[in-house]
């Protein structure tokens, strides 16, 4: 893996890891996420009618990868309702790149090295080591989380696909995050009436336009080094992000640094090196 994609991927980690403590912070997670998805089409949309329509075979990615973006933010605030992000977190970007990794071969024909397989390996290790540190959760926030991970595995296979026959993997990502927001929304206007989701949207937009802008540009630079390196390598390097909570759990909310917390990035930092060697 080239020396700038692992720069972009780790970058994009970060972006993700922010907006993911904005979700949790907040006081509606579902709500917050719906507008996180919100503020990434918002986003997207002043440079669409500056890149190419994606090819033709692209489209149906878009329209899958849109129901499994909806079942993800579904999932990432109900993960962070039920349990502490010290666990879900780790669960969630840490079982993931172990079911791409292990089925890669057989749905899209992408054979690892066998470095790059001890680099997916050690990174997930790595994860999910975090998880033991958390004192908090239970059953409803690893179900959670383990079922957000099969969601996540399942969209990094077909925008995984999708990027790479749509012809530019930033028009894909643009045009792909447009519709989970609608979906979310008439979700929520759905369950809860359209008055309290404006109400909660106009004092927190802020959140959703930043949060939006992360989401976006962490998903985008992800789909970008899919086009330049393996699949599975990328989805799990992107898993550094629990690198960036962690320091943002630290010099933002004034958590302490467990021992888990230093082995786990120990671990991690081996992961990414192997990936880079391999």
């Amino acid at each position: 893996m080239p020396l700038d994609v692992i720069a972009l991927v780790l970058f994009g980690a970060l972006l993700h890891a922010t907006w993911n403590a904005l979700v949790k912070a907040g006081s509606e997670k579902s709500l917050d996420a719906a507008m996180i998805a919100l503020g990434a089409a918002v986003v997207a949309m002043p440079f669409l009618p500056f890149l190419p329509l994606p090819q033709p075979e692209a489209w149906p990615y878009i329209l899958v990868s849109a129901l499994f973006q909806f079942a993800y933010f579904q999932l990432v605030a109900a993960s962070y309702r039920a349990g502490d992000i010290g666990l879900v977190y780790p669960l969630m970007r840490g079982v993931a790149p172990l079911i791409v990794a292990s089925t890669s071969s057989l749905i899209i024909g992408e054979q690892l090295t066998t470095g790059a397989m001890a680099g997916v390996l050690t990174i997930s290790v790595g994860v999910l080591t975090l998880a033991f540190e958390s004192r908090k959760g239970g059953k409803h926030a690893i179900v959670f989380a383990l079922l957000n991970a099969c969601v996540i595995a399942c969209y990094t296979f077909v925008d995984g696909i999708g990027a790479r026959v749509s012809g530019n993997a930033i028009s894909y990502t643009l045009w792909m995050a447009l519709l989970p927001p609608v979906l979310l929304f008439t979700w929520a206007f759905a369950r809860r009436g359209v008055k309290p989701v404006a109400r909660h949207v106009y004092k927190n937009w802020w959140r959703g336009l930043i949060g939006g802008a992360g989401s976006i540009g962490a998903y985008g630079l992800a789909l970008w080094a899919m086009t330049k390196a393996p699949v599975a390598s990328v989805a799990a390097l992107r898993e550094t992000s629990i690198l960036f909570a962690v320091v943002i759990s630290v010099v933002f909310l004034k958590e302490r640094v467990s021992v888990w917390r230093i082995a786990a990035a120990c671990v991690i930092a081996l992961g990414a090196l192997l990936l880079k060697l391999a």
